[in-house]
């Protein structure tokens, strides 16, 4: 079944089930992003068992090393 939800702020469609088949689909590593489902943070222990839902905001954020 196809949801529509929206992801870094556009629509988004997609038949997965969980925040981390969705990170798979999308070809994000989960230990190198934190996500946000409808503003809660998930824990990366979670990700395999948070199901999301059809009109679920997620927010992927991805970490960013560097400095001089």
């Amino acid at each position: 079944m196809t949801m529509k939800i929206k992801l870094n702020g556009q629509d988004y469609n997609t038949e997965k089930e969980t925040l981390l088949e969705l990170l798979s689909e999308l070809g994000i590593m989960p230990e190198r992003v934190a996500v946000e489902l409808n503003l809660c943070v998930i824990r990366r222990a979670d990700l395999a068992k948070q199901k999301i839902q059809d009109g679920d905001v997620v927010e992927i954020i991805n970490f960013v090393g560097g400095g001089i």
